[in-house]
């Protein structure tokens, strides 16, 4: 077996464990959660440095375009992007991000920068709430 046939098979076992406990709600994480995707931010860059190396800068887009079934996989991934960012928005605008810088990021990276977004989300989401208990509460 080539790692092109493994590393699709362990990445879509994972995301089945993952998506799987967030249905289940299994907290497996419950403190620095931003670690997670940081983590995986920081991979798949490497990953993309290594394809990128071997195979150029534009070969996603050759992928993309050369079947109907490399127009669908593009079109999924703009829409799961999307679908994300719809989300993700309204809470990192509460938490001072700003979206634009962001978008540019994510939409130069990808999954990557999205990634790197959610981190910054969840690390600002819990330095806030650990702020707030940490403040005496007045009666």
């Amino acid at each position: 077996m080539t790692i092109n046939l493994i590393l699709p098979a362990v990445a879509a076992l994972a995301f089945i464990f993952y998506t799987g406990c967030v249905a289940f709600d299994i907290r497996f994480l419950e403190k620095r959660l931003w670690i997670l995707p940081a983590i995986l931010s920081a991979l798949f860059l490497a990953f993309s440095i290594h394809v990128i190396a071997s195979e150029g800068l534009f070969g996603f887009w050759t992928e993309h375009v050369r079947t109907p079934w490399g127009n669908q996989i593009w079109l999924d991934l703009l829409f799961a992007i999307a679908i994300g960012w719809f989300l993700v928005v309204p809470q990192s605008k509460e938490y001072g991000m700003r979206p634009l810088p962001w978008l540019v990021f994510v939409i130069c990276t990808g999954c990557i920068g999205f990634l790197a977004m959610v981190s910054r989300l969840l690390y600002l989401k819990e330095n806030s709430e650990r702020q707030a208990q940490a403040m005496p509460s007045s009666l």
